[in-house]
């Protein structure tokens, strides 16, 4: 009886320490990929509460951007910096498939990657000669963006997807009330490449100050994709609610919410709480027939970056938030 009872004891401990060991540890940390580091950082955001869009005498705020509400957000990962051409041609061209991880009881999702669709070669060179190495991915439609996403998942075992429109604004405003991320608007061109010092073309990511939870490139650069549906009415719902975790679940293919403002942005389209809606006209110089689903042309602004739930959803909401 007494042995039965310190093996009871030794199997608790074994759990505990077992269960101890899988906890995630939040934290910063480098996302490899078959386990060579291609510079994806990821930065831990402790969740919380914070007010959602401008008040109405912030300067060139726009009636989409209101009324201010609070809403709340459970912790989660987001990438230091934008996706950048380096990692984006990896999707494309999938020659390290073979390196997937392989599936384990540890990892938060178990994806063959052979089931990821990738995004076809485009008819013409889509960095448009502003560079590559170290340079934003640019002009992907929203559902090439998701895809990475979920290509990336495969490959890692770890759950990414876009950022709903909150959750950008929260890690943007980095616990700001003001139109951006840093105290003095005269100093936007120490944070941001816009219309005034981009010399019309984006830059290597990360070259400007962060914003104060370690973020590089929220205002300006390039625009950057989120889950939502745009709907300029969206606020109005929440107002006197605290709301918890929102987003505006997309049911058709525009309009679609893109956030921070980029290199051919004016400085006021820069600010935290600014929304862009997608357009069709992205397309319009798109020769194909039908038009790509995986390009847009036009949107040479364009670009996305991931983020990581600390919470890792359910099966159906990890498909739902993979957009389709």
């Amino acid at each position: 009886m007494y042995l039965k009872k310190i093996f009871v004891v030794i199997v608790i401990l074994f759990t505990i320490i077992e269960t101890s060991s899988q906890e995630k540890k939040f934290e910063n940390y480098n996302q490899n990929i078959g386990n060579i580091d291609y510079g994806l950082e990821m930065i831990s955001i402790n969740g919380g509460n914070f007010k959602m869009g401008s008040p109405s005498y912030e300067k060139n705020r726009k009636a989409d951007e209101g009324p201010v509400h609070e809403v709340y957000i459970d912790s989660f990962w987001m990438g230091k910096f934008e996706i950048t051409w380096d990692l984006y041609e990896l999707f494309m061209s999938r020659e390290i498939d073979k390196d997937q991880i392989n599936n384990d009881i540890n990892n938060e999702i178990n994806l063959d990657v052979d089931a990821v669709s990738s995004a076809t070669t485009p008819y013409v060179e889509m960095s448009f000669g502003m560079g590559t190495n170290g340079y934003p991915a640019i002009s992907m439609t929203q559902l090439a963006a998701s895809k990475f996403c979920e290509w990336l998942t495969a490959m890692t075992g770890n759950y990414y997807r876009l950022p709903t429109e909150a959750e950008w604004e929260y890690a943007c405003r980095a616990g700001s009330n003001k139109p951006f991320s840093f105290e003095n608007e005269n100093e936007i061109a120490e944070y941001a490449w816009f219309e005034e010092n981009s010399n019309g073309s984006y830059h290597k990511v990360g070259q400007k100050k962060p914003n104060p939870w370690g973020l590089h490139d929220m205002h300006g650069n390039v625009s950057e994709w989120t889950l939502d549906q745009y709907n300029p009415m969206a606020y109005q719902k929440s107002v006197n609610i605290v709301s918890n975790n929102p987003i505006e679940i997309a049911t058709k293919l525009y309009p679609r919410v893109v956030r921070g403002g980029s290199f051919m942005s004016k400085s006021y389209r820069l600010r935290s709480s600014a929304r862009i809606s997608s357009n069709k006209e992205w397309k319009k110089q798109d020769p194909q027939i039908p038009r790509s689903l995986w390009w847009h042309t036009d949107a040479q602004f364009l670009g996305f970056r991931i983020v990581r739930p600390f919470n890792t959803p359910s099966l159906e909401d990890q498909k739902k938030y993979w957009i389709k």
